[in-house]
């Protein structure tokens, strides 16, 4: 059973804005309710192989190859600065994927898996978080950590359709301002910018 504690303390984690939500939002702010729909499934799905690989230990590999962990943060750092660089170059609005197509939808998620799939902390962190709430002499370990990762999915995909949500509300408020679209556009993207540079430059 998930203690109370877990789930405040993840609810806490899920709801600090980080790259998934600023995406989550880009999309609802860009697109309609539903790109925002596919985009918090897309963010939820990469942090899918990060909570694996917490729960299997294999994290403890990835720690311990430096050079398998510097390439994937790269690689991620990257990532972030060439969506960052797309926003901010973006001269005509949010825009995110086609609208209401297989191939943007296809698009919408993809790009939400690879913002998470791409950021090893995920894993490192999923490794030091879960063993805290493990319950000794209770069910397995590896069961009680995959039901912990149930519930931490739920709750942030859950949270990130909420946020796609409000921002996809606020949309009509802001087509009469095209300037003000601008500004939120350029806004993500030097915030996508400032993680790309924070993910390179961190120690370990």
């Amino acid at each position: 059973m998930v203690s109370t504690a877990f789930f405040i303390t993840s609810l806490v984690v899920v709801l600090i804005p980080g790259t998934g939500v600023i995406y989550t939002v880009s999309a609802g702010l860009g697109g309609s309710r539903r790109d925002s729909l596919w985009a918090a499934v897309g963010c939820t799905l990469g942090i899918v192989p990060h909570l694996l690989a917490g729960a299997l230990g294999l994290s403890a590999v990835l720690h311990a190859g430096a050079r398998i962990f510097q390439i994937i943060r790269i690689i991620g750092a990257l990532y972030l600065l060439y969506l960052g660089i797309g926003l901010l170059r973006d001269k005509s609005r949010l825009k995110l994927g086609e609208k209401d197509t297989p191939a943007g939808v296809l698009s919408l998620v993809g790009r939400g898996i690879l913002l998470n799939l791409l950021n090893p902390k995920l894993t490192l962190f999923f490794f030091s978080f879960l063993p805290q709430f493990l319950v000794e002499g209770g069910r397995a370990y590896l069961l009680q950590m995959l039901s912990l990762s149930g519930v931490f999915m739920g709750l942030t995909l859950a949270v990130f359709v909420l946020y796609g949500l409000l921002a996809n509300s606020f949309k009509q408020l802001l087509t009469a301002s095209p300037r003000a679209v601008r500004r939120i556009q350029q806004s993500f993207g030097l915030v996508l910018v400032g993680f790309a540079a924070k993910l390179a430059l961190t120690e370990d």
